[in-house]
């Protein structure tokens, strides 16, 4: 699903553990990090979305976090020409994403990343709440920090 402006509808999702650090995760198919994210199908709502992918990406289930909020509206970021697939129509030329922070309830919990049988991750670590803004692949830097930025004010809320 691409909108008339060549952007995908996605979520992402800041996951926060009782140290206030995030769930950084490494990506299966090349060694970039980063959140927790998915394209939303046409019936969903970016809540339907983001525990459906959180779930699929992580193992956690939706009783197994609080949302502490979200972004109001929809972030956006262009891919890179060469991200982008030429072939494909409509073409897309990024993402727009509404971000959600959640903070798991279990300090316990257990992160399952093989829960599909091709997992986007293969690892993951524990992080400070503004390291993945200078860590992420370059080209989602900005939106990150605009995120990470909108966010971090309902840290305190859980």
């Amino acid at each position: 699903m691409i909108d008339p402006d060549g952007f995908r509808p996605n979520v992402a999702m800041v996951i926060l553990n009782d140290d206030s650090q995030v769930f950084w995760a490494k990506r299966s198919s090349n060694d970039g990090w980063q959140f927790p994210q998915g394209g939303m199908r046409s019936d969903e709502t970016p809540i339907e979305a983001m525990y459906r992918e959180l779930r699929e990406e992580t193992g956690l289930r939706a009783e197994q976090v609080k949302m502490l909020g979200s972004t109001p509206g929809w972030l956006r970021y262009q891919l890179p020409k060469r991200f982008q697939r030429s072939n494909s129509k409509p073409l897309c030329i990024g993402q727009k994403q509404v971000w959600f922070l959640l903070k798991l309830l279990d300090g316990d919990v257990k992160i399952d990343l093989a829960t599909t049988a091709e997992p986007e991750f293969r690892d993951f670590k524990w992080v400070d709440f503004w390291y993945p803004a200078d860590n992420v692949i370059r080209f989602k830097r900005r939106v990150y920090r605009q995120a990470l930025t909108l966010l971090e004010p309902m840290m305190h809320d859980g």
